[in-house]
């Protein structure tokens, strides 16, 4: 029985997708509820898996292409044999690899391999029974082993030996690699020359003594994380905590626009930035004025994971009314934070230093942080967007004050 495998039902808030890869091959045994395809979006990762045992009957969508919510990618024979790797391809493959690798190369890393006149054979593959994806070919290429430039000059027109030579020559003394960017970072790139170019954006910038956060981190880590169950007690909580606080008191720094009307929102969710191997993801942590310190540390732990393994969903990262994002993470001291549309306001933290500062006449060493506010003018005054920020600086210095709302 044939059965339409279809690209996932995308969001309104998603246009398209790309076929990224293929980890099956026509021909090739799957299992039900096995991943035979990943769709890359402008946010997410989405994974496609068999619905049944079975075999792939033809891929009507190649790595690379454009693919529409719920448009027919590939057909699926339910309930027949397959091979243990794909053997289907074998053929068009033969003019750049072996007969012996010519069943293992997918078609967007034949594609790479024709172009380049590079030798499937050399290339260690990483796919399913050793086969060779898009990526391993990019890598065989960026790492230098066998140099791409000279291959497309010899499939062009045939050229002496000699030429060749010192064109390789060249590309071992100056090595230049050509990747091209994901969906993801070209949005990314996208939403923040948005951001720029259409919202009047100001940063404002303030430090924080962090000595009493760190003092009551410290006093009580061990107790927290036994209560708990292992989640353990960061300082990403306690901004998180602080920033509800502040944006209840300030509705204006909750706030979005959308096109000429002022959004104001009656809960507070917050976006924190996740640094992936794909790029920047902002997953939102849902009504964080009812979340405790431990559900902030471990929603947040638990967004890490799934953004290094590349299994965030869209419903992840949908909406939220304001976003922290650290750098201090990397060692940043001082950065300005580029607006999240169509967010009003971002709240940037850094590195913690140790600097002298002036106490009650006396100077001491601190532990102290800067921290910056970019927003929009059009939405918040400058009054505003310095009390925001003071507010956060005085409830994490005093963090008694977010238990007595004071």
């Amino acid at each position: 029985m044939s059965i339409e495998i279809k690209a996932p039902t995308f969001p309104e808030s998603v246009a398209d997708g790309t076929v990224a890869t293929w980890h099956k091959q026509p021909g090739e045994a799957c299992s039900a509820d096995e991943l035979i395809v990943d769709i890359e979006t402008d946010k997410v990762v989405l994974e496609v898996v068999a619905p049944e045992d079975g075999v792939i009957k033809e891929i009507l969508k190649g790595e690379g292409d454009t693919v529409l919510s719920d448009e027919v990618i590939a057909v699926f024979e339910a309930g027949a044999a397959g091979s243990a790797a794909p053997a289907a391809d074998a053929s068009p493959a033969a003019d750049s690899a072996p007969a012996g690798d010519a069943d293992k190369v997918g078609p967007a890393a034949r594609k790479l391999i024709d172009e380049h006149g590079l030798d499937a054979s050399k290339i260690p593959g990483t796919g399913k029974n050793g086969g060779i994806t898009k990526e391993d070919v990019q890598n065989f290429m960026n790492s230098g082993a066998q140099p791409a430039a000279a291959a497309p000059a010899a499939a062009a027109a045939p050229a002496p030996a000699a030429p060749a030579v010192s064109v390789n020559v060249a590309a071992g003394e100056r090595v230049e690699k050509r990747v091209p960017m994901t969906r993801l970072r070209a949005t990314i790139a996208k939403r923040l020359v948005d951001a720029q170019q259409n919202a009047a954006m100001l940063t404002t910038y303030n430090e924080v003594n962090m000595k009493p956060i760190m003092e009551l981190r410290k006093q009580y880590k061990d107790l927290f994380e036994k209560t708990h169950n292992g989640t353990r007690l960061g300082f990403m909580s306690f901004f998180v905590k602080a920033a509800t606080e502040a944006l209840k008191r300030f509705p204006a720094v909750n706030a979005s626009i959308d096109g000429n009307d002022m959004v104001y929102h009656g809960y507070q969710d917050i976006g924190v930035a996740v640094s992936t191997d794909r790029g920047l993801m902002v997953p939102v942590l849902r009504d964080t004025d009812s979340m405790s310190l431990a559900d902030v540390e471990s929603t947040i732990r638990d967004f890490g994971l799934r953004g290094r393994d590349g299994k965030l969903g869209l419903n992840d990262m949908q909406g939220g009314t304001f976003t922290i994002t650290n750098g201090g993470v990397f060692g940043s001291l001082m950065s300005t934070p580029i607006l999240n549309p169509p967010q009003t306001a971002i709240l940037g933290m850094h590195k913690i230093q140790d600097r002298p500062m002036a106490v009650n006449g006396q100077v001491e060493i601190l532990p102290m942080m800067y921290l910056a506010l970019s927003y929009d003018h059009r939405m918040i005054d400058g009054k505003e967007a310095v009390q925001f920020l003071v507010t956060i600086k005085d409830l994490l210095e005093d963090p008694a004050r977010m238990l007595l709302d004071v």
